[in-house]
């Protein structure tokens, strides 16, 4: 696959990119984040590892192993040479190079200070993540702002929020003696009408005791007990009567 390919499959998939991700990532789906510039800082005897030093921050995605194709900067017409990254630093990254002579011509020195120009699909695919990334961690910043920002409402409006919980509690005091006093007036009532109650049924059951005792059926021989009962009370009685003696059918007096 050529260069001229790579890049047009790579325009298509960023014009056909259809995630939309927020302003904040600045995450551009229209930039070719495949090309960058690079300059040669240092490199080894044998131009096979090769330090680049590059203006785009974006070099720091780059892992170990991913293919980095690069040429020099006037030579227009050559191929593009293959590395491979090894390590990286800040505003740095570390190359291996398999081979320079298809961008590089075999008889001249690879100086130091010469400017590159690269290109990386998977630097171009990294960036896209990071972007995704990012604008998650946007959205979990704003979420996190969103609780900071109530924590210190709460902690600032600490005293307003202590005197109207103090307030509460008073007014839910004063509704609470209010009932209470509401309460013992009403127990109070009840017992006085208790009271009334019980003196009326007191009243009413003595006057059944009384009707009870005057309407009690006595069933006694008057001739006998009244004699009685008026020499136990000590009044002046006759002597017991006798009792009556049954008459004789025939009509004769009876005879002791």
């Amino acid at each position: 696959m050529n260069s001229l390919t790579v890049r047009s499959d790579m325009t298509k998939k960023m014009a056909k990119e259809t995630l939309k991700i927020d302003a904040d990532s600045f995450y551009d789906v229209t930039f070719d984040y495949t090309s960058f510039s690079g300059r040669v800082t240092d490199r080894d005897s044998t131009a096979s590892i090769v330090k680049i030093s590059s203006e785009t921050k974006n070099v720091k995605f780059f892992r170990a192993g991913d293919l980095v194709e690069f040429k020099l900067q006037n030579n227009t017409e050559g191929e593009f040479c293959q590395g491979f990254v090894r390590s990286i630093e800040p505003d740095y990254f570390v190359m291996f190079t398999k081979d320079l002579i298809p961008c590089f011509p075999k008889d001249e020195y690879f100086r130091r200070g010469t400017v590159l120009v690269m290109r990386s699909e998977k630097l171009a695919q990294r960036v896209r993540e990071a972007s995704v990334y990012r604008a998650t961690l946007m959205n979990k910043k704003k979420d996190f702002m969103g609780q900071l920002n109530d924590i210190n409402n709460g902690i600032w409006n600490f005293e307003e929020r202590k005197v109207q919980m103090a307030a509460d509690f008073d007014r839910r005091i004063v509704e609470m003696e209010k009932e209470k006093l509401r309460a013992l007036d009403e127990l109070l009532t009840k017992k006085n009408d208790e009271i009334k109650l019980q003196r009326e049924l007191a009243f009413r059951l003595d006057n059944i005791d009384k009707e009870l005792d005057f309407y009690r059926i006595d069933k006694n021989e008057l001739m006998v007990d009244r004699w009685h009962l008026d020499k136990d009370l000590g009044y002046p009685v006759y002597d017991r009567p006798e009792e009556l003696r049954p008459k004789r059918a025939s009509g004769e007096k009876t005879i002791d």
